[in-house]
This record gives structure tokens, sequence and C-alpha cells, in this order.
């Protein structure tokens, strides 16, 4: 299964926060930070705030952090959040798509459980358990 970049994006910024929790961060920094368009990553934030995931603050001293403990917040729910109704295969959108092996395919069954398998995982992983954690502070050499 492939994730969307809008998805791969909010996980990143999800786990960067995670990984100081404590810590409002700025658009801006967590996209110099994984090499990232700022206007996109922007985009994330503005779907991860109003699925809960994050709170904002605009103005000086402003920027985002998490709205609830990283221990509450499992990877299938910022999945199901993010990538919306996005179909794995044509026929498995809302409408049916355009399938033309059906009604006799015998992959569909498969397809979709393999889907519930990865989706199964996701949801047993907390967003803690995937907190990246800020690089240690590099210290001058001190002269001997």
């Amino acid at each position: 299964m492939r994730l969307t970049s809008f998805t791969d994006f909010g996980l990143r910024a999800l786990m960067r926060l995670a990984g100081e929790p404590d810590r409002s961060f700025a658009t801006s920094e967590i996209a110099a930070e994984f090499g990232i368009s700022r206007n996109h990553l922007a985009k994330v934030v503005r779907d991860l705030a109003e699925a809960g995931f994050i709170a904002t603050q605009r103005g000086a001293g402003g920027g985002f952090s998490l709205a609830r403990p990283a221990e509450t917040i499992t990877l299938g729910q910022v999945v199901r959040a993010l990538e919306g109704g996005s179909a794995l295969v044509e026929c498995f959108r809302e409408d049916g798509g355009d399938c033309v092996l059906l009604p006799r395919c015998r992959l569909k069954a498969r397809l979709a459980a393999a889907r519930e398998a990865f989706m199964r995982e996701l949801d047993g992983t907390t967003l803690a358990e995937c907190a990246y954690l800020p690089r240690p502070a590099r210290h001058p050499a001190r002269a001997s």
C-alpha cells in the first residue's frame, strides 16, 4: 500500500512533535528539517489541526504542538484522517469504480484483507512509539 506524500508529511510532522511534546514548532522549522515545501506542510498542518491531532497558535511565539498525548494517537487514526476516502484500487471506490473484472474478480477480497491487516498494524502502533527524537546538540571542540 502506498500512502500519499500528504500523509507522509503529516506523519513526519507528528513524529517530530512527539519527540519533543512540550515544544511548539513553526511550520518553516519542520519543513526545513525534513526538506519539504513549507506551503505544502502548512496545508498538512491545517488538516491535522482540523482532525484534532495538533493545536495551533498564531502570532509571535505561535506554532503548533500536539493537542493530546502521543500515546493516545494511533498511526491508523492519522492515516484514515489524512488519506480520506482514497481507494486502494478502482473497485474500492464508493461508486464501485469502473472495474472491468467485476463481478467475477477474485482479487478484491484478498486486497481488502491485506488493507485490513495493514490498518490493523497501524491501529496497534501509537505515535509515541514512533517519536522522532531531536538530534543531540553539537558542542564545539574544546582546546586542550
